[in-house]
């Protein structure tokens, strides 16, 4: 059970605060909602508590695993790229992972788009991946580790930087 004024995750839509939970009817139905803001874009959700864990609803991942993530992500190791995979397949797979909103998968798809656009030009829709993956990861890693989301983007950035510089060397 969620509380007001907790930080939770929603899947897809990233960090949010939990305003209230209040109850409403809703097709001749009683039940309990959370009502919770996302941060990023103030959209207000209802999330009816009684099935909040099978939408995906979760607390902030804890410090220890948001440092994790943060070094997986300085792990080139064991990356195969996108050969025998089309962008399609990757695409709805990635979609996925995001829906699941586990930060670990989150930042995984964030990863392997940044390296495969270090070896080909990456689609519309997997750029629109990648840029969703980014601000989903950097606003979590930014309320878990008390940081500034823009400084979180920028450091993950970093360590990515010899492919962005190379992606806008060959743009120009």
């Amino acid at each position: 059970m969620f509380s007001p004024n907790q930080l939770v995750v929603y899947p897809a839509q990233g960090v949010g605060r939990v305003e209230r939970i209040e109850r409403q009817e809703i097709g001749g139905v009683d039940m309990d909602l959370y009502i919770v803001r996302i941060l990023s874009n103030n959209i207000t959700l209802m999330v009816p508590v009684a099935t909040a864990q099978n939408v995906g609803l979760r607390p902030l991942s804890d410090k220890k695993k948001a440092e994790a993530v943060l070094t997986s992500l300085q792990d080139r190791s064991g990356f195969t790229g996108h050969i025998g995979q089309n962008w399609n397949r990757r695409h709805r797979e990635y979609s996925e992972k995001l829906k699941s909103g586990d930060l670990a998968d989150v930042c995984n798809v964030l990863k392997e788009l940044i390296l495969i656009s270090g070896e080909k030009e990456l689609s519309f829709g997997e750029r629109r991946l990648q840029e969703q993956a980014m601000a989903l990861v950097a606003i979590e890693l930014a309320c878990v580790l008390d940081r500034d989301a823009d400084a979180v983007k920028t450091l993950v950035e970093s360590y990515f930087a010899d492919i962005m510089q190379k992606e806008e060397a060959e743009s120009e």
